[in-house]
């Protein structure tokens, strides 16, 4: 899946809000995420849509429910690719001002 998918899919408030209360509890209906957000079924099952394609959440039929769940690894992705790098280098120049700090005592 297409990462520019993912950025697009995390850049909306609603999308954020579905996915963070998945991480709450995982498993949730549309009709239970719904109940989160000031808006229509429509518009959550249209976000849904959009979380789906990007490969944030997957779905699982139970009769005749569609349970949504969680997928973290394109947002494990985003970390290990986006964030972790840029953490390693801040980390590296804290060690070393901590090396001069204390070669100047």
């Amino acid at each position: 899946m297409s990462m520019d998918a993912v950025f697009k899919a995390l850049a909306d408030e609603s999308r954020r809000r579905l996915l963070d209360s998945l991480h709450a509890r995982n498993g949730q209906t549309l009709a239970e995420l719904s109940a989160h957000l000031d808006m229509t079924r429509q518009a959550v099952s249209k976000h849904l849509g959009i979380l789906e394609t990007a490969n944030l959440i997957a779905t699982q039929r139970e009769g005749r429910e569609k349970l949504h769940y969680i997928n973290p690894v394109p947002i494990n992705e985003i970390a290990e690719r986006w964030i972790e790098k840029y953490e390693r280098n801040s980390l590296r120049t804290l060690s070393q001002l901590k090396k001069i700090l204390e070669d100047d005592k």
